[in-house]
């Protein structure tokens, strides 16, 4: 057997993976183009009126409201949705923080439930069994791009009458039964944040097939503004959750090349899901039949520690030593400062009474998904068989020392 590198052998891997974000001379141009333009916001300019059309089409929906970032996405679909005071949002608890204090922004309250074990995704019996008399909406998260089971979530929605908010930060060019994911509820937000599938550094979308809901949407990100109307005409209580010309100009660039990205990145995944599931301890996330095609913003397995035989952390470490791209997994929200100390969500959050105890949650399935683990960077699906054949590689020589390793514990 070959020494692990973190004992001080050869690594599997000497050169990089495809660089992460990737551009050439199309986003040039189109800065240059804004930057001589002059019209640098999109009051004036043009270019976030055409990306937003862009993506409105590429996904399928009536309309797209383009916007800072993914956090920001949140809490204007969920004002857009009315969602405020009061009430209750259902949200996983195994997501980026966003998903959850996005709701306490808007000054409603997180219900968290745990997820499917297999797919990582929100528990629809668990959405089920939350909703209450103050319940609102419910929040699907499309963790590492696999969309949650919408079949489920918009039955359960439409049934009990709640609003259903896409999280597809992760999502992009992601599926479920060949129909983009965002347009199965009543809105969908997008991140294009510097790590995002598509990115401009920063940046975010919100989409929605009603043209009511959209227009609330625009009008909270955009000032309280109305299309049409008077500049200085404020008819809600918005911010300013503008995206710029230039986000937009890179984006389209960007735009441009996804297809071929997302499906290198299906092609590269599946050979993996496969090849890898023959490693003893190693559990690929399960893609559920129904997608048809998933954004991977990153690659998930699931460590058995005791079939394995080593821990994940350390696993973790001698698979970066042998020149994988590795980034850490979500902890679970419940887990959370910010939502262990309720003092923490003030000046949102005043009156703390019925304020939801999350660290005595019993959210098992959420708890070991966070303990268990390993995100492999997305850019590893960018390249070829032999890249992918280098990850497999690594992971086998990894399993196979991992009595070495074990040791470090």
């Amino acid at each position: 057997m070959d020494e692990l590198a973190i004992n001080g052998g050869s690594p599997v891997r000497g050169q990089p993976f495809p660089q992460w974000p990737q551009w050439d001379s199309n986003e040039r141009k189109a800065l240059e183009e804004v930057l001589d333009s002059g019209r640098w916001w999109s009051t004036q300019g043009r270019q976030v009126h055409a990306f937003e059309s862009a993506w409105s089409e590429f996904c399928g929906v009536e309309e797209t409201v383009a916007v800072t970032n993914g956090t920001h996405a949140l809490e204007v679909a969920l004002m857009g949705a009315g969602i405020g005071s009061a009430d209750e949002v259902i949200v996983t608890d195994y997501t980026f923080v966003a998903s959850a204090s996005a709701v306490a922004y808007v000054n409603a309250v997180p219900v968290l439930v745990d997820i499917d074990p297999h797919t990582y995704c929100i528990d629809p019996d668990a959405v089920e069994a939350a909703i209450g008399p103050r319940t609102a909406a419910v929040i699907a998260v499309h963790l590492a791009g696999h969309p949650a089971d919408l079949d489920r979530l918009t039955e359960i929605c439409e049934r009990r009458g709640l609003a259903l908010i896409e999280d597809c930060a992760h999502a992009h060019g992601s599926t479920w039964k060949g129909r983009h994911v965002g347009g199965f509820g009543t809105a969908g937000t997008f991140s294009f944040q510097q790590s995002k599938l598509m990115t401009s550094g920063e940046g975010g979308a919100v989409v929605a097939d009603s043209p009511e809901v959209a227009a609330s949407i625009r009008s909270f990100s955009d000032c309280g503004r109305r299309p049409g109307e008077w500049f200085y005409s404020h008819y809600v209580l918005g911010g300013n959750y503008r995206m710029t010309e230039w986000q937009a100009a890179v984006l389209l660039g960007q735009l441009e090349r996804f297809d071929d990205q997302n499906r290198r990145r299906n092609e590269n995944a599946l050979w993996l899901n496969e090849a890898l599931a023959a490693i003893p301890g190693v559990y690929p996330q399960v893609r559920d039949a129904r997608t048809t095609s998933q954004g991977y913003f990153c690659y998930v397995v699931r460590i058995d520690e005791d079939e394995f035989g080593a821990p994940r952390d350390l696993v973790r470490d001698a698979l970066i030593a042998e020149g994988l791209s590795l980034t850490m997994s979500y902890p679970s929200v419940s887990s959370l400062d910010v939502f262990r100390d309720p003092a923490s969500l003030a000046p949102r959050h005043r009156e703390l009474e019925g304020w939801p105890d999350f660290p005595a949650l019993d959210l098992p399935h959420s708890r070991a998904a966070a303990a268990t683990t390993l995100w492999f960077n997305h850019k590893m699906l960018l390249g070829d068989r032999s890249d992918v054949e280098d990850v497999l590689t690594a992971v086998q020589k990894v399993q196979t020392g991992a009595g070495s390793i074990a040791q470090r514990s």
